[in-house]
């Protein structure tokens, strides 16, 4: 009798051996050809029937967990609420959105808006804002049968989150869904471990990991945009050797050149480089907070060389707009009161939101500098062929740009709440960074976002041009092309 209840015991731990050995994460696929006129990438995207390319409006979303899905959201709502009319056709601003780049919580609402569209409205906050997603990830961890799993080293805590995900909000979709349903363009931002630099989910990163991206799952995507340090682990990519016929982007020639070492073209470059050189057989991605919580950086980058900047080389676009909805909190300082030096935890706490909030403010501020700069250029260049008719008729004079760009910047921030009647900024600085939030504080989050944005002066100068336009009429004299920038 023993020795059968021995055999037995024996018999199950050897099954409970071979399972944990068994559980692995999915791994993304090879791809064995290259095609440019493919995949995941925004030129391969068809805008809606009511997007146009000359009001061009990308939206970040940043990080924040369930603080900044709600104010993400309540902003999506407010633009398909706003009417507009552009080439005498009347649409919501939301359908001349065309790139959404988000991080960490503000992927969830991204990457559902861009998978279920207008089905967001009625499902996001039941299926996620009004759920206690910490609670359901932290049941899944305590299941028995998950515990073996996650005693594999091929199998973590990252991947039960992705499968919850996969399972109740995202429906198993993968990005060749998003590629069907056309524009906006989702980019969902992550960070490479290894150089710690961002890593996004498009095609043209997965083409330098020679892999597949269609097949891809979006749930994966936005578990690494959201895996906050210690508390999840990284998604893992695996890095193959590129397909047959890879070429890099059009950017990249030439961009490692010693004296362009300071330029942001070079850094992309370089960044390409970490890929490409296949020594690096696996890349492993976490919250993409840790190197952009707004967002911003990717839509910098295709300003710089990428898709916007080719649209504006073709004169394709006049207003470019950038609205960047920032859930970042801040906690009333208590720590200078003390004479007491912090504890390990909050000093942990701190050193990993610092350096976030204050490169979230340097990269707005630039994004403002750069387009700055081209409206000046734009004064200039225009003053300059004034200049040589005037004094000089027959001499030659610069081309003209194609178009030029009226740009705005539209920043959505707590802080602003101080600006509106009845509202008291403190309330929203000082809820937690979870995925658990109160219907109260889901609430009162989708509702701020309309009013800072509708109480923003550069929100308010890109309405009235646009109205004056579709009137015929001149551009207001208190929003001359600049005005959303100033």
């Amino acid at each position: 009798m023993a020795a059968k209840l021995i055999q037995r015991l024996v018999g199950l731990l050897l099954v409970l051996i071979w399972y944990t050995g068994c559980a692995h994460y999915p791994l993304n696929q090879q791809s064995f050809s290259f095609d440019k006129q493919a995949g995941y990438r925004f030129d391969n995207l068809q805008p809606g029937p009511r997007n146009t390319d000359s009001l061009f409006i990308c939206l970040t979303f940043s990080g924040g967990g369930t603080r900044a899905a709600a104010l993400a959201y309540g902003i999506l709502e407010e633009l398909q609420q706003t009417r507009i009319r552009v080439n005498g056709a009347e649409k919501s601003l939301l359908d001349e959105v065309d790139c959404i780049s988000s991080v960490s919580g503000g992927s969830f609402t991204s990457a559902y808006y861009g998978l279920f569209r207008e089905k967001l409205f009625d499902q996001f906050r039941p299926k996620f804002l009004e759920r206690n997603i910490q609670g359901a990830l932290t049941a899944r961890l305590l299941n028995p049968f998950n515990l073996l799993r996650i005693a594999s080293p091929w199998f973590s805590r990252i991947d039960l989150a992705v499968e919850l995900y996969d399972r109740d909000l995202f429906e198993g979709a993968a990005f060749s869904r998003l590629e069907e349903n056309g524009r906006p363009f989702i980019i969902i931002n992550a960070t490479n471990l290894g150089p710690g630099r961002r890593f996004d989910h498009t095609q043209d990163y997965f083409d330098a990991l020679g892999s597949r991206l269609d097949d891809y799952q979006v749930s994966r995507a936005v578990a690494a945009s959201s895996a906050f340090p210690f508390l999840l682990s990284p998604i893992s990519l695996k890095n193959y050797p590129t397909a047959e016929g890879y070429e890099p982007p059009w950017w990249y020639k030439g961009a490692l050149a010693p004296e362009d070492m300071f330029s942001r073209r070079y850094a992309a470059a370089k960044n390409l480089n970490v890929y490409l050189d296949k020594h690096n057989e696996y890349i492993h991605l976490m919250d993409g907070g840790l190197s952009d919580n707004i967002g911003v950086r990717a839509i910098l980058e295709a300003y710089d060389h990428g898709f916007i900047r080719k649209r504006i080389n073709q004169g394709l676009i006049k207003e470019l707009v950038l609205i960047v909805v920032n859930a970042r909190t801040e906690s009333e300082d208590r720590i200078s009161r003390k004479s007491i030096p912090p504890g390990i935890l909050t000093v942990a706490e701190k050193t990993a939101t610092i350096a976030m909030d204050n490169f979230s403010f340097e990269s707005t501020d630039r994004t403002r500098s750069t387009l700055s700069e081209r409206v000046q250029t734009q004064v200039d260049l225009e003053e300059c062929r004034r200049l040589l008719a005037e004094h000089c008729p027959k001499a030659p004079r610069p081309e003209p740009f194609k178009a030029d760009i009226d740009p705005y910047v539209v920043e959505i921030n707590f802080e602003a709440a101080s600006l509106l009647p009845g509202e008291d900024p403190r309330y929203y600085l000082d809820l937690p960074t979870s995925f658990k939030l109160t219907k109260e504080q889901v609430e009162k989050l989708t509702a701020i976002g309309p009013k800072l944005l509708r109480a923003s002066p550069y929100y308010q100068c890109l309405l009235k041009v646009l109205q004056a336009e579709a009137q015929g009429l001149p551009r207001p004299a208190d929003c001359p092309i600049g005005a959303g920038i100033r």
